[in-house]
């Protein structure tokens, strides 16, 4: 069997741009949008989007919005978005949303800041209200930033960071967007930065996840675009077994994510 490396995902980033540039003008005029939002963390995604959306509408037509929790953020990840949003020249919107969590935890008497999970995934919904609060505002789309990768292994906050109107990435693994990146002229400190949704202090994906996303994306192009059976992907990607086992996991608990919610039908 041939071995699948990093090299089968290789983009042709000269046919992938104006393709995603079409597909963001296309929905925005078919909603009669004024434009888009996307909410910018300094991280690759974000910023890919960002990049993207100027290319496809102008600057005029996009906004950013930049979201810390000063107490979990990191401060270089807030420069980074700001340095994206002046390089881009979208008019820009920063809120803090430490101040709306603390409303939470102050009108909820089962408030409880020692559940990480539970209090990230406020955040990531807080940011979704955020950014919705501005779309119809202004009459805008919100920009999605999720990728192939997070969204097949689930890795998104289902109605926070997965509540969205479109997806311009999301058919490009991670490994592939920081390609993109690198070819759209994201500066490199960005584009290969570690991904981290900065739920709570120190989090970083690949410390979380136990895996580097060079492993995650050579399996799940392995079961997704080469349709590999599962117990062929470890000698085709050199990906342990027990990894593989993982990521497979990972997409049958998130199908959930990847779906509306189910519809108890009544009989006719």
């Amino acid at each position: 069997m041939a071995l699948i490396t990093l090299e089968d995902l290789r983009l042709d980033c000269g046919r992938v741009v104006p393709r995603i540039v079409e597909f963001i003008r296309a929905h925005v005029e078919a909603a009669r949008a004024r434009g888009v939002v996307v909410g910018l963390s300094g991280g690759v995604d974000s910023t890919t989007a960002a990049y993207l959306a100027v290319k496809s509408l102008g600057s005029e037509r996009v906004r950013a919005l930049i979201m810390p929790d000063s107490r979990v953020t990191p401060p270089r990840d807030v420069e980074d978005a700001r340095n994206v949003a002046r390089k881009l020249g979208v008019k820009t919107y920063e809120v803090d949303i430490g101040r709306i969590l603390d409303s939470y935890r102050d009108s909820m008497a089962f408030f409880d800041p020692s559940h990480l999970v539970a209090q990230g995934n406020l955040r990531a919904r807080i940011r979704m209200c955020v950014l919705y609060y501005l779309a119809n505002l202004e009459g805008l789309l919100v920009l999605g930033t999720g990728d192939k990768s997070e969204l097949l292994i689930g890795y998104f906050t289902k109605y926070g960071d997965g509540g969205v109107d479109i997806l311009p990435l999301g058919d490009l693994y991670k490994t592939q967007v920081r390609q993109l990146a690198l070819h759209l002229g994201v500066p490199r400190e960005i584009a290969l930065k570690p991904s981290t949704p900065a739920l709570w202090a120190g989090q970083t994906a690949e410390g979380e996840l136990g895996m580097r996303y060079e492993e995650i994306d050579l399996v799940l192009y392995a079961l997704f675009d080469r349709r590999l059976r599962p117990e062929e992907v470890p000698e085709a990607t050199s990906v342990p077994k027990e990894k593989v086992e993982t990521i497979l996991r990972w997409v049958g608990e998130s199908e959930h994510k990847r779906k509306m919610p189910p519809i108890c039908k009544m009989a006719t």
